[in-house]
Parts: structure tokens; C-alpha cells; sequence
């Protein structure tokens, strides 16, 4: 039986959002370059951040 890997193990980041680090898990496994934050609530709140910074006059594609 293959040995368990501990987190420390596993490849990590630091979410875009909070800044925290976070470690790669199973279901990142096919986009894990494309992953940028820890949490559905990150993800949110990096939108809204982006949202509120774009200019008025520019028009969401």
C-alpha cells in the first residue's frame, strides 16, 4: 500500500484575495496553474475588488 502524503508535501500558493497560503487538492488537479485563491469566498471578494476598480466609462465584455 503507497505511503500517505502529508500537506507539507503538497505544492502551495498564496491566495490573491487574503493572502493566506493554501495547498493543492484532488479537484485542482486538471487547472492547478489557473487556480489564484483559496476559497469560493475569495474568489468573490478578488471580483468585487476588480469591479469596483474598473473605470465607469469602460463597458464589461
Amino acid at each position: 500500500m503507497p505511503r500517505m502524503r502529508t500537506k507539507s508535501d503538497l505544492p502551495q500558493k498564496t491566495c490573491a484575495a487574503c493572502g493566506r497560503p493554501f495547498a493543492w487538492r484532488k479537484k485542482w488537479a486538471r487547472d492547478w496553474d489557473e487556480v489564484k485563491t483559496c476559497s469560493e469566498r475569495c474568489k468573490g471578494e478578488l471580483r468585487r475588488a476588480n469591479r469596483s476598480a474598473r473605470p465607469a466609462g469602460v463597458a464589461r465584455a
